[in-house]
């Protein structure tokens, strides 16, 4: 997500979290030491609960191999917060696909990495079929007890919390910017709004096209969260060919190629908005509709065509009246190397 123009007596500033690209702008009252205390919150958060460092302690979670595990209230409420999204998408947002994302080459993070064009990958994707729940969803085997400070799993099974915990520390950070006169939280495409001011000046945030310069839309937003997935922000070369990415079908373990290439979601949560927008992309595009009936959204088709669901409208404007917005909720654009021309899609929509 990217953004242009300031907004006087905001502060704003941009920074590296979760092996991402974290946003925050806050007014007053004193807006720059808020940032500075956000920050430091984001980046404990980003310490504890990444896979890619094997201190981190969801990594000491994931490889101790008692049943049950000290865990600190960080974590719990991490860990909850993934049980949440799993059941609230009915399993299809699943925290224990981390073997399959290792086995399909996501092993390390991709921060600085270039993704694989998106074209080439959308023309050799097989036939196109919506994602299904894992049968055996062991993410109910997964329990928290706060009262004595655990986590308990069965032992091998191993948690990522990916997107739900990007958009639980927007979540959290929201809280604690609250007081302020507006606020916003970029955490890499989950995007947290708010503030007492914002009814009378409500954000404007550009819903990026996966690959078109222009943006799908505008949207206008006074309190509440948006979110966008999309299987081009990790896209790589599968180690056995093809391309792979990182939102896999539950029920195979394999990437989902569901005939659409990304999914956004409005919600009152940025956690909500994140669980939305995965569960209407792995859905494909007739599951997407009532996914994202509720609160609105945006999807974008294989083809480039974008469909607005249920409440969500862009703003209408005439292009000399248009001014560019603050936020921006976009996925990275597929590098030179692959174009910018519309994909062709490779398989039948399903």
């Amino acid at each position: 997500m990217s953004a242009t123009v300031r907004l006087a007596h905001e502060h704003d500033v941009t920074f590296a979290c979760m092996g991402c690209t974290f946003r925050l702008l806050v007014g007053p009252p004193d807006g720059a030491a808020a940032t500075v205390a956000a920050q430091a919150e984001l980046a404990a958060m980003d310490a504890a609960l990444t896979r890619f460092r094997a201190d981190s302690e969801l990594s000491r979670l994931n490889a101790d191999p008692r049943p049950v595990v000290p865990a600190s209230p960080l974590l719990r409420a991490a860990v909850r917060a993934a049980l949440w999204a799993a059941e609230r998408s009915a399993g299809l947002v699943d925290p224990t696909l981390l073997h399959a994302l290792e086995r399909a080459g996501y092993v390390a993070s991709l921060a600085n990495a270039t993704p694989a064009p998106l074209a080439a990958a959308l023309a050799a994707a097989p036939a196109r079929r919506a994602a299904r729940p894992d049968p055996h969803a062991r993410w109910r085997a997964v329990r928290i007890d706060d009262v004595v400070g655990t986590i308990a799993r069965p032992p091998g099974l191993r948690l990522d919390l990916g997107g739900v915990g990007k958009g639980l520390a927007a979540d959290l950070i929201a809280e604690q910017l609250a007081v302020h006169a507006r606020f916003a939280v970029d955490a890499a495409g989950d995007v947290r709004v708010g503030g007492a001011r914002t009814a009378t000046r409500p954000h404007e945030i550009d819903v990026a096209h996966p690959w078109d310069a222009e943006p799908i839309g505008t949207l206008r937003i006074a309190a509440g969260a948006i979110a966008t997935s999309g299987v081009g922000s990790r896209l790589w070369a599968a180690p056995h060919g093809g391309h792979a990415h990182h939102l896999l079908d539950p029920a195979t373990g394999e990437p989902a190629w569901t005939g659409l290439v990304a999914a956004t979601a409005l919600a009152p949560t940025a956690l909500e908005a994140e669980t939305l927008a995965k569960a209407a992309l792995l859905g494909g595009p007739l599951a997407a509709r009532g996914w994202l009936a509720e609160h609105g959204g945006v999807v974008v088709h294989d083809d480039g065509r974008a469909e607005w669901i249920g409440s969500a409208r862009p703003l209408r404007r005439t292009p000399p009246e248009r001014q560019p917005p603050r936020l921006r909720v976009a996925l990275p654009v597929p590098s030179a190397s692959g174009g910018s021309h519309r994909p062709v899609p490779g398989g039948a929509a399903a």
